[in-house]
């Protein structure tokens, strides 16, 4: 028999027996790969490790420690719950079951509601069949042979979808001992290769996601390469749950939501000061950076966004209304009214780069099913900047506002990495303005030394953009911070400056927010500290709290004095125990508490209690002043 040259990921070649399957080139390489590969990419194709090799090939093998390893345990485990529910529930009729970023789901038709106490019953079975280690097997059939098959067995979920593909489509299955499903694959090898798994919740799930359609139930769960790794991420959760803004933000008197406006957020007075603390920091460090502030219309003409592109590309996330018989658009972005700033006046070469900053209140249409507390509202602040500059000026401004970018999140405590979005395939412009400004993006963060990843075709319309992915405390990333740089909005706009030649030129934009959206930076803040806030940011910054009212007059001295120094300070002068006083405080997270008794009036000091690190003893109310003026100038 003829052999085929397989060429491995390290550029090394192996000559092997023409139609060994994938798997067994794998344990011919390696004892231990042939153990733990998933999957192999063939040519740059997933294929399952059962796959002949018939012709030379580039093959890489895919091991449980990469994101696509993961993906196929994954997309297994949820085979392995289908299986494991079709035993326990046989009148079960099965929809989808994909793999997602978390775990994976399967949505289910049935009369029986199920429970959280089903789901610990089909774990239990999903671990037999784990333990089986049965091998998934994949079967390619006719169309036609595909709907008979899926017909007879009355899953006529699985009939739907086929009905949808080409008459001329050939239908793939895997095969688990007594179930098989309709399925793409890949696959692994075998159900023993998912070795941790948790059900986690249950939810209801339109078919194919319309309203119009049979409200199914929907399972998730979740699955990982180890136990430990599993172990690690409940725990995150746990915490998480602990952490949630919604609950947080209602407990502390940071915001709330009310269904006379669904999406739309009220912020009450400890939200005001928080998000006030937020923006004086912004007007600070972009005053630093050489910004200026703008303010622009939230509603305009319908001409001005045909112009930007918006009621093109963007109309299904805007709203609209009428005025003296004219469309008009409430804005869903800043950027076309920075344009209009822009070109209201005739700018040098001198000049540029111009920064414009703006606070701005936007509005976007989502749907209802999607909106979650602050992280996804119908309006929010935009804390949108427009850089004007010149090509040659590109880089410097690129790398310019990455520091910006790194100061700020550095001042929170938020890590962060970066994506880099490329063109999209609703984009505007020619494919060479989209090379040339993706490369000067690249550029300029190989320059400033930022490591990044490409996210292919998730750019915005009109330009490549770097995404910033903060990380919390709990380890979760969240997308904030965005710089796009646009070539095609300032020729839309017909954008001039006069160069040093004397003649007209086209300047160079860059969009970018910071935070990406107040109200949503705050829901990140709220759970990344527990609602335990830094004493800059937190509403309230100290309590002084009586032992009993014969103290109250001196409490209300030390009251004064914080007032009077700028201090958020509230005055707990209530004939209840200190130690009830002192458990709200806690409650409340206030950072520090001061309490006041015969001994501090006697020496003319404050107890100080801090929410962070307990007792920390007697001090003079001045020393005490001087500590946290210090901390809140120094934003620790």
């Amino acid at each position: 028999m003829a052999n085929v040259t397989v060429t491995l990921q390290d550029g090394s070649s192996k000559e092997f027996e023409q139609g060994l399957t994938l798997l067994q080139v794998a344990k011919n390489l390696n004892q231990k790969l042939g153990k733990t590969a998933l999957l192999a990419v063939v040519d740059g194709v997933n294929k399952d490790l059962t796959d002949t090799l018939d012709h030379d090939a580039k093959v890489e093998f895919v091991t449980p420690d990469t994101k696509e390893g993961l993906h196929a345990i994954r997309h297994t485990a949820s085979h392995v719950m289908a299986q494991a529910i079709q035993h326990l529930f046989p009148d079960v009729k099965f929809a989808i079951g994909p793999a997602i970023d978390n775990g994976f789901y399967y949505d289910l038709d049935s009369e029986h509601v199920f429970t959280p106490e089903d789901l610990q019953a089909i774990e239990k079975e999903m671990h037999k069949i784990v333990k089986a280690n049965i091998p998934l097997v994949r079967s390619e059939l006719p169309r036609a042979d595909a709907l008979k098959k899926f017909a007879a067995e009355e899953e006529k979920y699985k009939v739907e979808l086929i009905n949808d593909l080409p008459e001329d489509a050939i239908i793939s299955t895997y095969s688990q001992g007594d179930f098989t499903d309709l399925c793409a694959g890949p696959h692994c090898p075998s159900t023993g290769r998912v070795k941790a798994f948790k059900l986690m919740s249950i939810a209801g799930a339109y078919w194919r996601g319309s309203e119009k359609n049979k409200m199914l139930q929907r399972i998730y769960g979740t699955a990982f390469a180890s136990k430990e790794e599993l172990d690690a991420y409940l725990h995150m959760m746990e915490e998480a749950a602990k952490r949630d803004h919604r609950k947080l933000g209602k407990e502390l008197g940071i915001f709330m939501l009310s269904d006379y406006g669904p999406g739309f957020p009220f912020f009450l007075p400890n939200g005001m000061i928080l998000r006030n603390q937020l923006i004086e920091y912004w007007r600070e460090v972009h005053k630093r950076y050489g910004y200026t502030e703008i303010k622009t219309p939230m509603i305009l003409n319908r001409q001005l966004w045909e112009t930007s592109g918006h009621w093109d590309h963007y109309k299904e996330n805007m709203y609209f209304t009428k005025i003296d018989d004219e469309d008009y658009a409430i804005k869903p972005m800043n950027c076309p009214g920075g344009m209009l700033v822009y070109a209201s006046q005739p700018h040098s070469y001198r000049e540029l780069p111009i920064r414009c900053g703006e606070l701005g209140l936007v509005h976007r249409h989502e749907l209802s099913g999607a909106l979650h507390g602050l992280f996804r509202v119908r309006c929010f602040t935009q804390d949108d900047a427009h850089i004007f500059m010149m090509p040659s000026q590109i880089k410097d401004v690129i790398q310019e506002t990455i520091r910006l970018f790194d100061e700020v999140y550095a001042t929170f405590g938020l890590k962060y990495h970066a994506e880099l979005s490329t063109r999209p395939e609703d984009s505007m412009g020619s494919a060479e303005t989209w090379e040339t400004t993706t490369n000067d993006l690249k550029e300029a963060m190989d320059d400033f030394g930022l490591k990044y990843v490409i996210n292919e075709g998730d750019g915005a319309f009109y330009g490549p953009k770097i995404d910033f992915h903060l990380q919390d405390s709990i380890g979760r990333t969240w997308q904030c911070g965005t710089i796009q740089l646009d070539m095609l909005l300032p020729e839309k706009f017909d954008l001039t400056y006069t160069g040093e030649d004397g003649q007209k030129h086209r300047p160079v934009m860059v969009h970018r927010v910071v935070y990406g959206s107040i109200e949503r930076f705050i829901g990140i803040l709220i759970e990344n500290y527990a609602g335990n806030f830094p004493a800059w940011l937190a509403p309230q910054q100290v309590t002084v709290m009586s032992i009993t009212d014969k103290f109250n007059g001196y409490a209300k001295q030390v009251y004064d004095e914080l007032f009077n120094q700028g201090i958020r300070v509230k005055l707990d002068d209530r004939n209840e125990k200190i130690g009830y006083k002192i458990r709200e405080a806690q409650v409340k997270k206030v950072p520090y508490m001061l309490v006041v008794g015969e001994k501090e009036v006697a020496n003319n000091e404050v107890a100080v209690r801090s929410h962070k690190d307990g007792d920390l003893g007697a001090m003079k109310l001045a020393d005490f002043i001087a500590k946290l003026q210090k901390e809140i100038k120094d934003k620790a």
